[in-house]
């Protein structure tokens, strides 16, 4: 006879104080504002409190919760075009440059480099959290790391 053991959920105010300052780094990542990152998180939280006793993976659904409104947001300006995003800036022009060129890929594959190279990400892991095959995962990555070499060439 197999027993299952059922867990308490993981305490919400444990998981904001844990995951909070990666949420708002992913956040910034891809929208290159503090302000919509942390806007962004708060949402997720949000959401993610209306739900918490379904949640099985808070880490996962939280990051896919940021970016879903991260796309909205990409969206959202896309319609409005007539507002610029802002970019992070450092004193590192080589940094300034790879931002500036990673923010002009399209929405699908600015994800994909954001997830596997500033968050660490496997592919698998990014397919799983955007429900996505892995090999098209693999095939934004490609089509993204193209055209960056074909741009700095």
């Amino acid at each position: 006879m197999t027993e299952t053991i059922k867990t308490d959920p993981p305490d919400l105010e444990r998981v904001y104080r844990e995951q909070r300052p990666d949420l708002v780094r992913l956040g910034f990542l891809l929208t290159g504002s503090r302000e919509h990152a942390e806007d962004l998180v708060q949402a997720a939280f949000a959401t993610a409190c209306e739900n918490w006793e379904q949640i099985d993976k808070p880490s996962a659904y939280l990051k896919r919760a940021v970016v879903n409104r991260a796309n909205d947001l990409h969206r959202r300006r896309f319609r409005e075009r007539g507002r610029r995003v802002s970019e992070p800036t450092t004193h590192i022009p080589e940094v300034d440059e790879t931002w500036r060129l990673i923010k002009q890929l399209p929405p699908r594959q600015r994800i994909v480099i954001v997830l596997h190279f500033y968050e660490d990400m496997q592919l698998i892991q990014i397919a799983e959290l955007l429900a996505r095959p892995p090999s098209t995962i693999r095939s934004d990555l490609k089509r993204a790391l193209d055209r960056l070499r074909k741009v700095i060439q």
